[in-house]
């Protein structure tokens, strides 16, 4: 079986809710870092197979086959086809696997795997409460219903339980979510984000033009007085909006290649894909399969958890991080060290791919080896992918 190599990895900066890139179609944010993969990695615009992307809310102008849409938007050739990809949270972690298994099999040489979300234009949900008035029912039938009768499968409630059964404090996710405001500022200080973002031309309201390259929802001034300030989301509860991931606009992309691609085209090889994995778990807790999927993920790799360099865990809430860590003996000095979704914002879609970028540009930073992404998921799953860089340009 061949191997996968990440040979291109970006990102816009995210926008956030009815900011900077709300004017911007989800198919032309889906295009710009597709055509800043060809262009970095300089391949022929005929040579990519496909083009995987993920987007969760498909309506609108996320409906239609997105991924082919992306493909038909960008500088790709028209014979390149594009496919789209929902495993909610990890639609674009999903993306990657999948064209990872392609160039793995040798049924393909090159794929564009990503994801956009466009969260300002196409609301969280507005695809189900569409269907409520207009009898096209909900997302859950009979035998669902038999299952788990009278459940209203939410995030919010399972993030509430996570904190529960890991005996994680108001206290914990406050503090949690300062770091991840703080962390992100200092990278975005420092320049870590530099080489990853793709300049993004935008019209401001005010008429004028400027270039967007730093994420939105940073907040540089957070104390924790005011994220103690921050009333819960739930009476009774922990979570509040301070430790709760930000609506936002974005996408990114990474360029997957085997060796025969890499050594035809001289595409430069930045890591390999080392081991991956996908896991369903309980859909009420429904946050908490990033657990079972890094354990998965590590015994495939035959590594232990201290044998990887840094980890980049979706803060969909700040609880899943927390109790990540908690659960599988990780180190919170390694995890997320650039900020997380509280403060850099989480475009559903475009998330797992946009972690990836972040981490694959990490790694090569600190000359690291191993990094782990690992996503939760709607309905109860997670993905769960170990990449390691490679000290040389070519495989």
């Amino acid at each position: 079986m061949a191997d996968a190599y990440i040979v291109g990895a970006v990102r816009t900066a995210t926008g956030k809710r009815k900011g900077r890139l709300s004017d911007i179609h989800p198919v032309d944010l889906g295009a710009i870092v597709v055509d800043e993969l060809v262009d970095r990695t300089g391949i022929p615009s005929d040579a990519v197979d496909d083009v995987i992307f993920g987007v969760v809310v498909q309506i609108g102008s996320q409906a239609g086959n997105l991924g082919r849409n992306v493909s038909m938007s960008s500088k790709l050739d028209l014979a390149v086809p594009g496919t789209t990809v929902d495993r909610q949270c990890g639609s674009s972690l999903q993306a990657i696997q999948f064209g990872a298994q392609a160039v793995m099999s040798g049924t393909q040489d090159v794929i564009i795997s990503g994801g956009v979300e466009a969260m300002s234009t196409v609301e969280i949900g507005s695809n189900i409460r569409d269907g409520l008035p207009n009898g096209r029912g909900i997302p859950k039938g009979d035998r669902l219903e038999l299952q788990y009768p009278g459940i209203q499968f939410s995030q919010f409630d399972g993030a509430e339980l996570l904190a529960e059964k890991y005996a994680i404090t108001r206290a914990d996710l406050d503090a949690f979510g300062l770091l991840s405001h703080q962390r992100a500022k200092a990278a975005t200080d420092n320049g870590y984000f530099k080489e990853e973002i793709v300049p993004l031309n935008i019209n401001l309201e005010d008429g004028s033009a400027d270039v967007h390259l730093v994420d939105e929802g940073i907040r540089g001034e957070a104390t924790l007085e005011g994220m103690q300030s921050l009333k819960t989301l739930r009476e009774g509860g922990v979570i509040t909006a301070g430790t709760a991931s930000q609506i936002s606009d974005g996408s990114a992309a990474v360029m997957i290649a085997n060796e025969m691609a890499v050594a035809k085209y001289n595409l430069p090889v930045r890591a390999k894909i080392h081991s991956l994995a996908v896991v369903g778990s309980d859909p009420v807790i429904m946050l908490e399969g990033p657990i079972p999927a890094t354990h998965k993920v590590l015994e495939k790799a035959g590594l232990t958890i201290d044998d990887i360099d840094l980890y980049e865990v979706n803060e969909a809430f700040g609880s899943v991080p927390l109790a990540w860590a908690k659960a599988v003996g990780a180190d919170l000095d390694k995890l997320n060290v650039n900020g997380g979704a509280q403060a850099l914002g989480h475009p559903l879609g475009g998330t797992g791919a946009k972690l990836m970028t972040t981490l694959v540009h990490e790694l090569e930073r600190q000359q690291k080896r191993f990094g782990l992404i690992a996503i939760c998921e709607g309905g109860g799953t997670a993905n769960a992918m170990i990449i390691e860089r490679m000290d040389s340009v070519t495989a």
